[in-house]
């Protein structure tokens, strides 16, 4: 159904990479999203009144704040569609988080009234009436929320929207919870037992539940979090396959929100290869990374000796001294420095998140263990820690 609506509302629906197509894709979703809501809470507090039932009135009202997360969607969709400015050169994309924060506050702020109604009603119970009214229109509910799940969370993906990502959580909250409800109002006249407030209570733990996931989630992608390691690799394959890459290193993806990703890599060449050959090499990664993902990336070139004998056995002991270290550390721009007196051997060491040893407990091990198989020889290290999840497959250096 959403997709025949979208389909008939939305010229080139497929191209959800145009920012255009994406926001009237947003609109149709966040619309329908309103209407769906704004009739089920009318329904659900007409049955809720009929069958004096607590939980049943507040699962209306949360359709009700459901019905004001799509509007604000709607409004999301439209200032995050802005272009690029001079005060915002990378988009009005983030938004969306924002939007989705104050989705998720308001879905907490929800619960937390939920559990004070329902914690009244179990301190004094009320008849429920049992209603054919309040069933079927329950059962509705849970029919629709899960349709308003499934496009959403389908939406969500395609446009990579945290959004609708939420917006589809949220509804399948609401399916739990309505069915808790119809489960109290269906139980309650047969056990002579009021479950209502109890019942209310379980659909308030879903909202609470879904809202503090919510919240964790905005917060992430505002704090920026750890780029998709299959983006990282399927980056770092495209960079290898081109002739002349010996490594690749200090991989950084930059997230600004959907559609709007930028990446710094640093790529290693043979020293000895013409500077021009090298820099046109990395013009055809950027281009082609742009054209083929839609990422602006920026590409360092750091050159490097492949020929030097005592260049490729001093490398060769660093890299069984980091093995013996731990494990996970690599190391990248390795060169030699020779002197009359001593050796200094620069490098860069990258410290993946998970290692318990500090910079300088690290630095000594290292310098400790270097001086004890080459004393001529002097450490000079840079260290660098991880901005991607899956660093240690980007070195050139293991």
């Amino acid at each position: 159904m959403m997709r025949l609506l979208v389909r008939f509302f939305v010229k080139d629906h497929e191209q959800t990479e145009n920012e255009h197509v994406r926001k009237a894709i947003g609109n149709v979703t966040a619309t329908v999203g309103v209407i769906n809501n704004v009739f089920l809470c009318i329904f659900k507090f007409v049955a809720g009144t009929l069958a004096n039932s607590v939980s049943i009135t507040a699962d209306a009202i949360n359709n009700l704040s459901d019905a004001g997360s799509s509007i604000i969607s709607l409004i999301s969709f439209r200032l995050s569609s802005r272009p690029a400015d001079a005060k915002h050169p990378f988009g009005h994309a983030r938004y969306e988080c924002l939007a989705s924060l104050l989705v998720a506050v308001l879905i907490l702020y929800l619960g937390v009234e939920m559990v004070q109604q329902s914690f009244q009603k179990i301190l004094h119970p009320e008849e429920i009436i049992f209603s054919w009214v309040a069933i079927i229109v329950l059962l509705a509910s849970i029919l629709v929320k899960v349709w308003m799940y499934t496009y959403n969370h389908a939406y969500g993906k395609r446009l990579h929207s945290s959004l609708l990502e939420a917006t589809a959580a949220d509804s399948l909250s609401d399916v739990l919870g309505t069915s808790a409800v119809l489960l109290s109002t269906i139980l309650s006249p047969v056990l002579k037992f009021n479950l209502d407030g109890y019942m209310g209570m379980i659909v308030a733990a879903f909202i609470l539940y879904t809202g503090i996931s919510l919240i964790r989630s905005a917060l992430d992608d505002l704090l920026g979090k750890a780029p998709d390691p299959e983006l990282v690799q399927e980056i770092y394959e495209r960079i290898k396959k081109y002739d002349g890459v010996l490594g690749v290193h200090d991989m950084i993806v930059h997230d600004y929100g959907p559609n709007r990703l930028f990446v710094s890599v640093h790529v290693e060449v043979d020293y000895r290869r013409d500077i021009f050959e090298s820099h046109d090499m990395v013009d055809n990664i950027e281009k082609e990374i742009k054209e083929e993902m839609g990422i602006e990336t920026v590409v360092h070139m750091d050159p490097i000796r492949t020929d030097d004998a005592l260049t490729n056995e001093l490398k060769e002991m660093v890299r069984k001294i980091l093995d013996k270290v731990d494990g996970r550390l690599t190391f990248h721009d390795f060169r030699v420095v020779p002197g009359t007196t001593h050796t200094n051997m620069i490098f860069d060491v990258v410290v993946p998140f998970g290692i318990a040893s500090s910079d300088e407990q690290l630095m000594k091990q290292i310098t400790d263990l270097v001086h004890e198989q080459r004393p001529e020889c002097y450490a000079v290290i840079t260290f660098d820690h991880a901005y991607t999840s899956d660093e240690k497959r980007e070195e050139g250096d293991k």
